[in-house]
Parts: structure tokens; C-alpha cells; sequence
């Protein structure tokens, strides 16, 4: 996925780009980045974070960095922000998203002669470098952004630094959030909406889909008016988003709380406690104790003061072991218990497997898994929620493939509706592989009521296929 921040002051920004950028840390793994400019020109600093919070990264560049205007991000690959020298003018940009198309439109700007680009450590190109490129094609950095928005298939929100403002775009169909917010004397562009508040900022509005709006520390001047669709990400509030955060008012939290009690609504198991896989499986269980009856326990508790951040490094392998290191057994509440356990999502099942098997090894009497979400049946095309290579990375398709061989993509929707017999063989398949006691999945249109919001403004593809 991928957080940024941006701030226009009147005064030095650094204090407040720094702390705003570092609350996206829960959005990212490998890179975190910072540019400002002053009186000094642009100032860039990145850093890996793989091991090491972006806090204690950047520390040393806080007091060196000097500016009224920043952008600063955490990413999960590329390097940004990147510093751009063009016939617009010096730049900086950050972007949150995917190109799907990255290669289609790499052999359009060679065919046009209009440059050549930097392959990363991996031998990929850095999208965001893209980004500035097609932004450069134009004869605007406004007109660039259109553009690029326009060829783009994917999802690209982003930040532009120049010497006047910060330009704050968000993507096309609006599945990333950009929220504004204000205090005397500056501007604040974020991802997330409480990235802000404890420095004094107050909410100012929510930028719609593809709009584009100028921000200085004086005014807010819209661009690009905003497009009347919507295909915001469900996931946020399932999985990504911080607790704290509200995306077109709907708080994280409350959605959490709503699907919990929507799952317990549906559910008629015995158990002696309910609890959710940390972090962002105990809202869910909150709401599904809150419902049923079944008192909430926390029968692990993370290790926190180690492995503060919720998912590195980047290597599948040591994100497994990690899952596991990091969350300690509290025997009293487990030992011949039985445990309604929630959590967000099921993916791959390597982790959530790996779970139960540390509940059964520490003497629960009986494991039933309750998800948060639908079966995922598809890789998201849009914000890079998997790292998963082959859409046989999901435990779904390779359960379905057995089941149907060469006739399972076909017979995809008949395995994404929960009223089918198909999706009761999926279910039981997967259950019986990963030894739970019983397994329950989220409805799509309870996960959609969760949010109180129109189906037709949310993103339900990784789900159903559906744009």
C-alpha cells in the first residue's frame, strides 16, 4: 500500500511533516521518504525502514531539514519522494498506487523521444518516476496530472511539491483517500485523517475522485473538479486503515464494530470467549462479543516493544515466523477453552494456519475462525494488497482448482455467492486444510451494509471481480 502527508505553512513545516508522514507508518514497509522546500532550494531524505521505524530513520534529518512547504510518504517499494528538474520546473512528487500498464506506457514515452528512466534495485521501473514523466508530457503540471489520470489503468493519488504549493490529486475513481486539513497558517494534505489532529490541524474537507486542488498556506484553489464516481477501497476500513480514521464518514473503528456484530448475527456457535487476531481483528471481535454475548478475552497479546509494526519485513518466509514470535499465549484464558478467534482476512491461510495451531498447541479446546471480509477470489489490480505473484497464491483459487480443474474460472461467481453449494464445498475445503474447528466468512452485502454506504461508491473486486 503506501501513506503520504503533505503540509503548506508560513512557517517552518518540518516539525509537523515529520509527525504526520511517521503516522502512515502502519500503511507501508520498506521506504519512508521527506522533501521540503525553503530558502534553501528542495532538501530530500529517504530512508529503508524494513527494521527500524521511520521515527528513529529520520531523526537526524528533522534538525537539518529546513522549509514551509513538504511532502513526505512510506512506501512499500519504491524509493520516494523523487526530485524533478523539467521544462515545468523543479518538483517534487509522491504517489500512492498501481500502473497496471507501466510497460505499455514506458514504449509510449520512448516512441515520443521524451526520456529514459532509472531502473530500481530489482531492474523495475519506479512508478512515481512514470508519474512525473507523463506529468511532464503536458504543458502544466495541473494539465500533466489529468493526463497521466486519463492513460493510467490502476489507481495513482498523489503529491507534487513546487516552489509556489503542493498540488494534491487523488485518483481517478477515489480508491484512496486524501483528506485536507487546516490551522492557522497552513495546510495539510493526508492520507489518513488522524495524521493530523494532534498537531493542531482540523478537518477542512475530503477531496472527491480526481479532483486536483493547489494548496499554499493562504488558500485552497480547485484545479480539476471532482468526478461524480466512486470506487473507493472496502479494505480500508476491513484491514488497512487506522482505527482513529474516518473515510467519507464512515470511522474505521465503528465500521469494524458494525461488522463484528453482523457476523454474530448470522452465527449460532458455543464458545467460551471470542477474540481477534491483532491488531485489526479485535475491533471485529469487539463488535462480534458485543452482539452475541460471548465474552471478549485477549487470549495472546502482541509483543509490541519489539515488533511495533504490524507487517515486516517484506520476506514471506520471515513474515510467518514473525506472525508467530510476536504474539505471546496467555494460558489461563486458552486452556480448554473453546475460542470464536476473527480476523480480518484469509489470504494465503499460511499465518491464520500457523495460529491455530499455536492456540490448539497451548490447550484450546476447539478453534472456530470467523473473517471479517468475503473470500478474497481475486489479486487487487489497484493497491498492491498482496504481494501475491499468481492469483494461486489465494488459498480460494487453489482450493476451487481442485475442486473444478480446468472449469474453475468459469465457475468463479458461483464460488463468491455464500448461497450457493459451491461456496459451502470452498468453506468446508478450506476449513478441513487448515484444521479449524469451524469457519465463517463475512457476507459481501454485510460487509457493504457495515459501512452505511451506496455499493455503487465502494470497490468490491478483490471479492467479486467487479469494478
Amino acid at each position: 500500500m503506501g501513506g503520504f502527508f503533505g503540509v503548506v505553512s508560513k512557517s517552518d513545516c518540518v516539525f509537523d511533516l515529520f509527525f504526520g508522514t511517521d503516522y502512515h507508518s502502519h500503511l507501508g514497509t520498506k521506504r519512508g521518504g521527506m522533501a521540503v522546500y525553503g530558502e534553501n532550494g528542495f532538501q530530500r531524505a529517504i530512508h529503508n525502514i524494513e527494521n527500524s521505524p521511520f521515527r528513529t530513520k529520520f531523526e537526524r534529518d528533522v534538525e537539518e531539514m529546513k522549509g514551509n512547504m513538504g511532502i513526505g510518504c512510506i512506501s512499500d517499494n519504491e524509493p520516494q519522494p523523487l526530485i524533478v528538474r523539467s521544462h515545468l520546473g523543479n518538483f517534487a512528487i509522491t504517489t500512492v498506487g498501481r500502473i497496471n500498464n507501466i510497460d505499455a506506457l514506458v514504449k509510449e514515452s520512448f516512441a515520443a523521444g521524451r526520456t529514459h528512466f532509472l531502473e530500481m534495485s530489482e531492474g523495475n521501473i519506479n512508478p512515481t518516476e512514470l508519474m512525473a514523466v507523463l506529468i511532464n508530457s503536458q504543458d502544466s503540471i495541473a494539465e500533466g496530472i489529468r493526463y497521466a489520470q486519463s492513460v493510467i489503468d490502476g489507481s495513482m493519488s498523489l503529491l507534487v511539491l513546487t516552489a509556489d504549493g503542493i498540488y494534491a490529486a487523488r485518483d481517478k475513481w477515489g480508491r484512496t483517500p486524501i483528506i485536507i486539513g487546516k490551522k492557522e497558517g497552513a495546510l495539510c494534505a493526508s492520507f489518513e485523517s488522524f495524521a493530523y489532529l494532534n498537531l493542531g490541524y482540523e478537518d477542512c474537507r475530503t477531496l472527491g475522485p480526481g479532483e486536483v486542488v493547489f494548496l499554499t498556506p493562504e488558500s485552497l484553489e480547485v484545479m480539476v473538479p471532482p468526478a461524480d464516481e466512486m470506487k473507493i477501497c472496502t479494505f480500508l476500513w476491513v484491514y488497512y486503515g487506522y482505527p482513529s480514521s474516518t473515510y467519507e464518514g464512515v470511522n474505521v473503528e465503528k465500521m469494524r464494530y458494525n461488522c463484528g456484530d453482523m457476523l454474530a448475527a448470522r452465527d449460532h456457535v458455543q464458545a467460551d470467549s471470542v477474540a481477534g487476531v491483532p491488531d485489526s481483528g479485535t475491533a471485529h471481535a469487539v463488535g462480534y462479543a458485543n452482539r452475541s454475548g460471548v465474552p471478549f478475552s485477549r487470549p495472546f497479546i502482541k509483543y509490541t516493544p519489539t515488533w511495533p509494526r504490524s507487517f515486516m519485513p517484506q520476506k514471506q518466509s520471515q513474515r510467518n515466523l514473525i506472525a508467530r514470535m510476536k504474539l505471546i499465549p496467555v494460558d489461563a484464558l486458552i486452556r480448554d477453552q473453546r475460542l470464536v478467534l476473527i480476523d480480518d482476512s484469509l489470504v494465503r491461510g499460511t499465518q491464520l494456519r500457523e495460529t491455530t495451531e499455536f492456540l490448539y498447541h497451548s490447550g484450546a479446546k476447539e478453534v472456530h475462525i470467523r473473517l471479517a471480509c468475503p473470500p478474497i477470489m481475486y489479486g487487487c489490480k489497484y493497491l498492491n494488497f498482496s504481494r501475491s505473484s499468481s492469483e494461486m497464491d489465494l488459498i480460494t483459487r487453489r482450493v476451487i482448482a481442485r475442486l473444478e480443474g480446468d472449469k474453475a474460472e468459469e465457475k468463479l461467481p458461483l464460488y463468491a455467492d455464500p448461497d450457493t453449494p459451491e461456496y459451502a464445498a470452498m468453506v468446508e475445503e478450506i476449513r478441513s486444510a487448515l484444521k479449524f474447528t469451524t469457519l465463517g466468512y463475512h457476507r459481501l452485502d454485510d460487509m457493504i451494509a457495515s459501512t452505511g454506504l451506496s455499493p455503487c461508491k465502494l470497490c468490491t473486486y478483490c471479492w467479486n471481480g467487479k469494478e
